[in-house]
């Protein structure tokens, strides 16, 4: 009941409530009440009947637990964050031996529940990196900053609406940027493998076992990130080699050819013409730099 040392908290009066909803820009997602509780010994809520608000909370330190009606309790740790529902009966804590330290929202509006959704936070808890733990405390900082001294203030009130919006949809790229890594990670490990064997061939099954990943996917990661097939590419890799090794030694179209892993070298010189858009030794003629 005496709170908790360096607290913040925010619980914006009906009022300002009534001129946020009568607003077009603001009633869509705006914040009730706002907070920050560090090392929130004994911290502990239970509503049997839930709240009116999305209640967002951020563990930033310690461990607390979460329950909702018909479920069971789990945990929120360090740079974890979660959503309570409106109007689901509830009830959490802070661990007693390692007690939470938690940035809090409550949050209404016509879209909040579409926003909370678009983000993935319905579906359970998300455990953020570093730095975008750093990110979401700027934002609350932001937050409670304009409410604590320019609340009364409509331009101002518009802007932390439009910072909620903007924190729920950050939230919703997170798992986005974790796929995209893991792809770019499959793609640069690929064109390594292709990089180390211009000098021979290299077959489409030789890349699947060197990546691990099936034929089908292999194809559609390379196409969505490059356009092409891995095959396609690895030729372009090769036909550049050709470029350089045209244009840095005296070596023959055939040696060059051969030194490439083609032993044909008129096929090759129609496949570097077909990609690079000129003969070999049209290419080689034409003055650079």
């Amino acid at each position: 009941m005496e709170g908790f040392n360096d607290e913040k908290i925010i619980v914006l009066p009906q009022y300002q409530l009534n001129e946020m909803i009568a607003q077009p820009l603001i009633r869509d997602t705006y914040i009730t009440d706002i907070g920050y509780y560090p090392r929130a010994k004994s911290h502990y809520r239970e509503r049997p009947a839930g709240c009116d608000s999305h209640i967002l909370i951020f563990c930033v330190g310690g461990e607390g637990w979460i329950k909702l009606a018909g479920q069971s309790s789990f945990q929120l740790t360090e740079q974890t964050l979660a959503v309570i529902p409106p109007n689901t009966p509830h009830v959490y804590g802070a661990d007693e031996t390692d007690p939470w330290s938690i940035y809090w929202f409550h949050l209404n509006g016509e879209q909040v529940g579409a926003l909370i959704q678009s983000s993935g936070l319905d579906a359970g808890p998300i455990r953020l990196s570093l730095t975008d733990s750093e990110k979401i405390r700027d934002l609350f900082h932001q937050c409670y900053d304009l409410l604590s001294a320019k609340a009364y203030s409509a331009s101002h009130q518009i802007h932390v609406s439009y910072t909620m919006r903007y924190l729920l949809s950050f939230i919703g790229l997170i798992p986005r940027r974790k796929q995209e890594a893991k792809t770019q990670a499959y793609i640069e490990q690929a064109i390594l493998y292709m990089q180390e064997r211009l000098e021979m061939d290299m077959t489409i099954d030789g890349l699947v076992a060197h990546t691990r990943v099936s034929k089908q996917h292999l194809n559609h990661l390379f196409k969505q990130a490059t356009g092409f097939a891995p095959i396609d590419y690895y030729l372009r890799l090769k036909m550049q080699r050709a470029c350089q090794l045209l244009d840095l030694t005296d070596n023959s179209i055939k040696e060059i050819s051969i030194s490439l892993g083609l032993s044909d070298p008129y096929y090759f010189s129609r496949l570097f013409k077909k990609i690079i858009g000129s003969s070999p030794s049209d290419y080689r003629s034409k003055l650079k730099g």
